[in-house]
């Protein structure tokens, strides 16, 4: 019998991508024992506005970049699936790679308003979570109603890298040197940094389809 693949889930609209998706991605492949990770580039994301978003294609491009050389894949995979919220899209992963165990990561900028994801519990009940520090966002996060749901299922990270053991829910801190950068300080800096990506054509490393320079 084929061991399953542990595997790490990223999602965001990397808007762009930056070294710090790449450094946290890959100190949390470290710290729970997964063999790769996926970072799921979102067509629309429901909780952020559509302005200032490049297109997906760029975004795409800009995590490939990020990912060379490293075990992640880049993926649009939500376009084929149909799916808009984080809920359907990993239980259809589920359903899709039965011989994949799955991690979801988030930063604890996204924990703190983990209560207001549609179905939340239902994520928590498909696959351990585990939270990486974000400057500014920690006591939030430690104090937000979805943590306080998720109390009872906090696990070190010894528990998970423990593959037998691997169970949901499952909430796992990671003690992580906070990194500050992100897509938004990326944006000011650099706001027309999806110029540089526009003549790109993406291959999605999942689906293995070409993303064209599409609208946002």
């Amino acid at each position: 019998m084929t061991a399953p693949i542990h595997t790490g889930l990223l999602g965001g609209s990397f808007n762009p991508a930056h070294g710090g998706h790449r450094r946290i991605t890959l100190f949390a492949m470290a710290a729970l024992g997964l063999d790769e990770a996926w970072w799921l580039v979102s067509p629309g994301n429901p909780l952020k506005p559509k302005r200032g978003m490049a297109p997906l294609s760029a975004r795409m491009a800009s995590a490939r970049k990020q990912a060379r050389r490293a075990p992640i894949r880049v993926t649009a995979i939500e376009r084929e699936l149909g799916t808009v919220f984080t809920v359907d899209t990993l239980l259809a992963l589920v359903r899709r790679y039965p011989k994949r165990r799955f991690v979801w990561l988030m930063g604890s900028d996204n924990l703190a308003q983990f209560h207001l994801w549609k179905d939340w519990r239902r994520i928590a009940k498909a696959m351990p979570i585990a939270v990486i520090a974000r400057p500014g966002y920690d006591a939030h996060a430690v104090t937000s109603p979805a943590t306080a749901w998720l109390r009872p299922y906090r696990v070190p990270a010894a528990r998970l890298r423990n593959r037998v053991s691997w169970s949901a829910p499952a909430l796992v801190f990671l003690a992580f040197d906070p990194d500050p950068r992100s897509a938004t300080a990326r944006r000011k800096a650099e706001p027309d940094w999806a110029e540089a990506f526009l003549a790109a054509n993406p291959r999605d490393a999942l689906t293995r389809k070409v993303i064209s320079g599409d609208p946002a």
